[in-house]
């Protein structure tokens, strides 16, 4: 089993940044990928980005492309997301997910992001 708690959602006008965290705990090291997605109201949840846990690869939605930047703690076990440059059509539940070397898929709470135009 995988744990995954998700941090550093909020309000933020257009334009900001907002930086969100999910930290990973229990059986982490079977972890080969980590990523975010989203989920707007009355829409299905979407890719966001995706980390491996092994060399790093990274993994953009065309919309997100230029704007935002995920990176891993690998001592930490943490994941980041970076969000610049935010636009209302940001607005989302974000959720972190981590899939392991036996293909489970273990997802975390989510964390409300609201951009303000």
């Amino acid at each position: 089993q995988v744990q995954l708690v998700e941090s550093g959602g909020g309000l933020v006008q257009a334009g900001g940044s907002l930086r969100l965290s999910c930290a990973a705990s229990g059986s982490k090291f079977n972890i080969v990928a980590m990523g975010w997605y989203r989920q707007a109201p009355g829409q299905e949840r979407e890719l966001v980005s995706t980390i491996l846990t092994s060399g790093g690869r990274t993994n953009y939605a065309d919309s997100v492309k230029g704007r935002f930047t995920i990176s891993r703690d690998a001592g930490e076990n943490t994941v980041y997301l970076q969000m610049d440059s935010l636009k209302p059509e940001d607005t989302a539940d974000y959720y972190c997910n981590a899939m392991t070397i036996g293909g489970r898929s273990f997802w975390g709470q989510g964390t409300q992001v609201t951009v303000s135009s």
